[in-house]
């Protein structure tokens, strides 16, 4: 164990690092696998995206993690192993891709594994508690540690609820140290199952950054997707872009009172999931399109009145996520955006958008090893040592 914790302190101490940013998001597609290299760390930090894949879940993998995600009740042994097996799938994921890539898995200094959210809880009354912030992500960082031989970080919302936030979103972090700009105010939004922002003004401090989870990115529609109509998602927006937006449905969504509460907050498919689009629904009858359609108007006219409501006189606007990839959502955000918004192509940025949230949790990894509070205003991620 001493040699392992040498080691560390070595790997603390070099200025360049490579490292294994791993993300799995709400909408369970699979893993995504970005090799970083690192330069520095806080705002000197330079992070290079040197490959990157997404290994695709089966149908069986993902349907096991369906069932234990988001969901109220859970059966605890099956939990408890989902656990130690989705450790284990990860440690064969890796190794599996760096013998693709030909990469030896001495060569990569740390893994940062952000884990798999089951549950999202916050701000919600338990025992004699008005308002607890709680968040579950699951994953054996240990067993990945010993499998792969690689020192593992994982946990990394824990400390942000330590601190009294809501674990989420923390892309504020990174955002911040690799996009914050002199010359112009940006917003990054990402659209995964959730949607979520960082809002940066030019010459700005991390305190007076803005970041924050909006409503509903691809989950309802996927949500949608896969339970009624028997297909993943909705590809480029096609079935979407065949339906007519439908104003008393949308109306009913957008009554929800998430979408009136004030920047920052959290939320996830504990809120938005099937009971709430049937909710929505109640009295009304559309066809398959026009709810497609409506749910996917739901997204992009949040996320556009949250961009709208920021305080500026011109925004860089740079999306990531697989909603970038639907062009139907893609073109009603845009008709929503107010003239001072400019939307910009990610990879301007230096990344490709698929690879961002990887990346992003690869520089929490590498902030909690080498930097300090001077970039951050606490540490991010629990230490697996292999042996």
């Amino acid at each position: 164990m001493k040699s392992d914790i040498l080691k560390l302190a070595e790997i603390a101490e070099q200025s360049t690092k490579r490292v294994l940013g791993l993300m799995s998001g709400t909408s369970l597609d699979g893993l995504d696998i970005a090799l970083c290299k690192i330069e520095g760390s806080g705002k000197n930090t330079t992070l290079t995206v040197e490959q990157f894949t997404t290994v695709q879940y089966s149908v069986s993998q993902k349907r096991l993690l369906t069932q234990h995600a988001s969901v109220n009740q859970v059966n605890l042994q099956s939990l408890c192993q989902l656990h130690t097996w989705l450790g284990a799938l990860y440690a064969d994921l890796i190794n599996n891709t760096l013998n693709q890539w030909q990469i030896p898995n001495d060569a990569i200094d740390f893994i940062a594994s952000h884990g798999q959210t089951l549950y999202h809880c916050p701000q919600q009354p338990f025992e004699n508690t008005k308002r607890l912030n709680s968040t579950l992500q699951i994953v054996e960082a240990d067993i990945i540690a010993t499998k792969t031989n690689i020192i593992t970080l994982s946990d990394f919302r824990q400390k942000h609820i330590a601190k009294g936030l809501e674990g989420a979103p923390l892309v504020q972090y990174g955002d911040y140290l690799l996009y914050a700009s002199d010359a112009a105010n940006r917003v990054l939004l990402n659209i995964g199952g959730i949607s979520n922002l960082t809002y940066l003004p030019k010459v700005c401090e991390l305190s007076q950054s803005i970041s924050s989870d909006i409503g509903p990115g691809n989950t309802l529609v996927d949500q949608y997707c896969r339970h009624v109509l028997g297909i993943p998602f909705d590809e480029s927006g096609n079935i979407a872009a065949s339906g007519t937006i439908q104003p008393q449905f949308l109306n009913n969504l957008l009554n929800h009172p998430f979408f009136e509460q004030p920047l920052p907050k959290s939320t996830g498919q504990e809120l938005f999931n099937q009971a709430f689009i049937k909710q929505a629904l109640q009295g009304l009858d559309y066809n398959h399109e026009d709810i497609v359609a409506t749910l996917t108007e739901l997204t992009a006219l949040s996320v556009a009145k949250a961009i709208n409501s920021l305080n500026a006189n011109a925004i860089e606007l740079y999306v990531s996520g697989g909603g970038v990839h639907n062009q139907f959502l893609m073109q009603r955000l845009n008709i929503h955006l107010n003239s001072k918004v400019v939307t910009k192509d990610f990879v301007e940025l230096g990344i490709h958008p698929d690879a961002k949230e990887a990346a992003l949790f690869a520089l929490l990894a590498n902030e909690t090893i080498s930097g300090d509070t001077h970039a951050l205003p606490f540490s991010m991620g629990k230490i697996s040592l292999p042996n």
